[in-house]
């Protein structure tokens, strides 16, 4: 590493222990009000791909535009800039920074309350029957063994909140929208809720409420998620990605797939498609943006 990318390495480090911070400290943990039976451990899940089949952001965001919250090609820039970010830009500073700014720039100037009235409904119309059974049954696991279980994920705090509360989970850790008077303003507290500010999280968490890492659990599809999963006693990979699957195998970690095979061939097939196609779609979210902040 230069001595000129150092401020900026340190810049997402900061950011990350920021947005982990945060996390924590807005974590629900309304379902919790009496002591576990098992207070040490803990379950904590992913969310895309790993409780939910796709991107609940993006369910989310489809929602908000069928209620005309913005243009279709405003959702497209959104879609292809978060993708970018997951598959080619996780390590380079100016994508996270890029997908940073674009994460939460639909909703500034609503307000809280909105937001978390329209996440309901769109959980109950996009969101509900993408939940993985096995999933959700290995969290109920946990619950039934008197364990808490949170949810650790990139999309935003409320949309977490809503489908652990629908799960009966004791709460989510999501990415944290600033806002100020009960309005959005557009930008995020610290950084998105990804990769290495995960374990930040869960780690703040785990001081918090007295847990003991190395009895808890966590889950994921990713292997943007080996920080998390790297920091507990049990890890476990739920639908992974070629290079978590291989991690796992490797590290005898346990591995549960519940999709088709034909699925889970297609969904490499996919990520490569969108690798080569997404320069261009970058190149039209930047003509949004720009069309975005001259009017």
């Amino acid at each position: 590493m230069t001595p000129s990318e150092r401020p900026r390495r340190l810049n997402l480090q900061q950011r990350s222990a920021l947005a982990g911070e945060a996390a924590a400290a807005s974590a629900e943990v309304e379902n919790a009000l009496s002591t576990p039976s098992d207070p040490t451990a803990a379950a904590f899940f992913d969310v895309d791909n790993t409780v939910m089949q796709g991107a609940s952001i993006f369910h989310f965001a489809r929602g908000l535009h069928r209620r005309q919250f913005f243009t279709t090609r405003e959702i497209a820039s959104a879609a292809w800039k978060q993708t970018y970010f997951r598959i080619v830009g996780v390590e380079d500073p100016e994508h996270v920074t890029d997908a940073r700014n674009s994460a939460l720039s639909f909703i500034a100037g609503h307000t809280t309350t909105e937001l978390e009235e329209l996440g309901e409904e769109i959980f109950d119309e996009a969101m509900a029957h993408r939940i993985w059974p096995g999933t959700r049954a290995l969290a109920q696991l946990h619950l039934d063994e008197g364990q808490r279980v949170w949810l650790v994920t990139a999309a935003p705090i409320e949309i977490a909140s809503i489908i652990a509360r629908r799960l009966g989970l004791t709460g989510a850790m999501g990415t944290v929208a600033e806002h100020v008077d009960g309005v959005y303003t557009g930008q995020l507290v610290g950084d998105l809720l990804h990769g290495p500010a995960k374990a930040e999280a869960i780690r703040a968490l785990a001081a918090r409420e007295g847990l003991d890492l190395a009895r808890c659990s966590a889950y994921s599809d990713s292997s943007n998620d080996l920080p998390m999963l790297s920091m507990v006693g049990d890890p476990c990979a739920i639908n992974p990605d070629a290079r978590l699957r291989a991690h796992a195998r490797a590290h005898g970690w346990r591995i549960h797939d519940y999709r088709t095979g034909r699925k889970a061939a297609r969904a490499g097939l996919v990520a490569a498609a969108v690798a080569g196609a997404v320069s261009g779609a970058v190149a039209a979210g930047v003509s949004v943006r720009g069309r975005t902040h001259s009017t």
